[in-house]
């Protein structure tokens, strides 16, 4: 008798449990298809929905996870359990976790500031490439001015522009392949990509010995310009050749100097690697040297075709002068702006770090 009695109580039991979640699951089975549909359309396009809509996706959101916790505790129904289940988790997705980017989206946020961020972490670095390659430059054109055999020590052998040359020589140099067509045009921006890309890996990569080669590079690189300076100077050819060089030589000298700054930065690893083991710390400036590496080769790619569309092009000194200052202004904007946002990203972490401190106290 008592047996018959247990079994009732449970089969009453059970029965009250069913009745429990029929209830349950008609009561909130509105919210859950207003969710689903709210999922739906977001993962169609979420930019696309109203402040409404992301609003509700976030009460519905929580709401539904308190109905799975009930009925995680209630109902042994595995079907119903995965089912809400699924539901939050693809709500969350959309609530908390960030947008997928595509490759181009990606490449576009570097451009835009990754690049100039990371220029202006390692700023230390550029600057002292910056500065060999100001001072090589320098000190060859004020001792190519005095000592013309300077510059002949100096000047790739072959080329025509050697001391001693007279205006008109330099100046056909200079005048030189204006009437080339496109196609070969072309062809030699490709030439000069590829010419300006070896010099700039090669400085970026002997980093690793110490920075020694890197150094001897940049002066170097700085002491051929001084003296090729100094020849023109010589032959009272000024505007003419500045005109000639820097429309495309602000943007190749500034990612020739980027380059640089990478190798003193990869030197800097290896010879005074800080709290971290050398291995540790060449790894981490590794990774910085390969993505400052795609953002010089996209401005070698710029300075290649003004150096061959441009620098070859019939257009007089003052225009070329201004395309060389407007450059030197829009690459000293995306510099300025890459080392607000570096600093502005800093104080975000350090902000972070002292609401963290305060909460364990």
């Amino acid at each position: 008798m008592a047996c018959h009695l247990s079994r009732f109580a449970r089969r009453s039991r059970v029965a009250r449990l069913g009745a429990s979640m029929s209830d349950f699951i008609i009561r909130h089975k509105p919210d859950w298809d207003e969710l689903e549909a709210l999922v739906k359309k977001a993962r169609r396009s979420i930019r696309s929905m109203a402040v409404e809509d992301l609003s509700r996706l976030d009460v519905l959101y929580r709401r539904t996870t308190v109905h799975l916790s009930q009925a995680a505790t209630r109902t042994t129904d595995e079907k119903l359990i995965w089912y809400l289940n699924g539901l939050t988790a693809a709500a969350h997705a959309l609530i908390y976790l960030p947008p997928r980017q595509s490759a181009w989206a990606g490449a576009g946020r570097f451009v835009a500031e990754g690049f100039p961020r990371l220029v202006a972490r390692c700023w230390r670095f550029h600057a002292v490439s910056a500065a060999l390659l100001l001072g090589g430059g320098l000190l060859a054109y004020l001792v190519s001015m005095q000592d013309a055999s300077a510059a002949y020590a100096l000047l790739p052998p072959g080329d025509v522009r050697q001391p001693g040359s007279t205006r008109e020589q330099l100046l056909e140099v200079l005048r030189s392949g204006r009437e080339t067509q496109g196609g070969e045009k072309f062809l030699f921006a490709s030439f000069l990509f590829s010419h300006n890309l070896k010099v700039g890996l090669l400085a970026m990569t002997t980093g690793v010995l110490a920075a020694v080669p890197t150094t001897l590079l940049m002066v170097y690189n700085g002491m051929m310009l001084g003296a090729f300076a100094a020849i023109h100077h010589k032959a009272g050819i000024y505007a003419e050749f500045w005109a000639w060089i820097l429309p495309h030589g602000i943007t190749e000298l500034t990612a020739i100097v980027l380059c640089g700054g990478m190798g003193l930065r990869l030197g800097q690893a290896v010879i005074a690697p800080g709290l971290q083991t050398r291995i540790e710390s060449m790894k981490q400036a590794g990774i910085e040297t390969a993505q400052t590496c795609l953002g010089v080769a996209a401005m070698l790619v710029l300075a290649a075709l003004l150096e061959s569309y441009l620098r070859q092009s019939h257009l007089a000194t003052g225009p070329r002068l201004a395309i060389a200052a407007a450059t030197a202004v829009f690459w000293a904007l995306v510099f300025i702006y890459g080392m607000v946002r570096e600093r502005h990203g800093r104080a975000d972490v350090g902000q972070l770090l002292k609401d963290a401190a305060a909460a364990v106290q």
